[in-house]
């Protein structure tokens, strides 16, 4: 386990989670925020995405009493997220977060309050990170309130950043610096 925050726990992706991100990442609703809805993931996509040789990124999995509820991956932003975020100064440790919870029924229920402020104190602690930063789509006013509540700043829009539902969208730079 990485952390635990009362109920709230992150662990490891392991294999046998493929069948949660399955279930999660095929669901619209979910995909509505996370990947498109166009972008349904069957096992052969999950292992891609998730299970590649990816040293760099962190992939967990999130609980609440025990059952899984989520997703979070962090990850050290490298070179060329540095130069389009802006970032110069190269001996700052910067780090990027994505997650969401797949279990509809957890929502606005506190849950990504509490996961986003723990993986940044986490991340503040044990990686020694200057800044954390996410890019949301602009719309997705529940996730970037969300994160201002968490204490994260915008910084910058991303025209046109992210492709989703088949068109690109854009998108927040935010920044959480202790």
């Amino acid at each position: 386990m990485l952390f635990q925050n009362g109920k709230l726990s992150v662990r490891p992706l392991e294999q046998q989670d493929s069948s949660l991100l399955v279930k999660w990442l095929s669901n619209p609703v979910v995909l509505e925020f996370y990947e498109g809805r166009d972008n349904a993931f069957d096992l052969e996509k999950v292992q891609e995405s998730f299970y590649n040789d990816e040293p760099e990124v962190v992939r967990c999995i999130v609980e609440v009493g025990k059952i899984a509820i989520g997703y979070i991956q962090f990850y050290r932003i490298d070179a060329e997220e540095r130069t389009l975020y802006g970032y110069t100064n190269e001996k700052e440790t910067i780090y990027g977060m994505d997650q969401f919870i797949g279990e509809v029924e957890y929502w606005n229920k506190g849950i990504g309050t509490a996961l986003v402020q723990s993986m940044v104190e986490f991340l503040f602690e044990q990686k020694q990170v200057e800044r954390v930063v996410m890019d949301p789509q602009t719309w997705n006013e529940r996730a970037i309130r969300c994160y201002e509540k968490c204490g994260f700043n915008k910084v910058n829009l991303l025209p046109k950043h992210e492709l989703h539902e088949g068109e690109y969208r854009d998108c927040w730079l935010i920044e959480y610096i202790k």
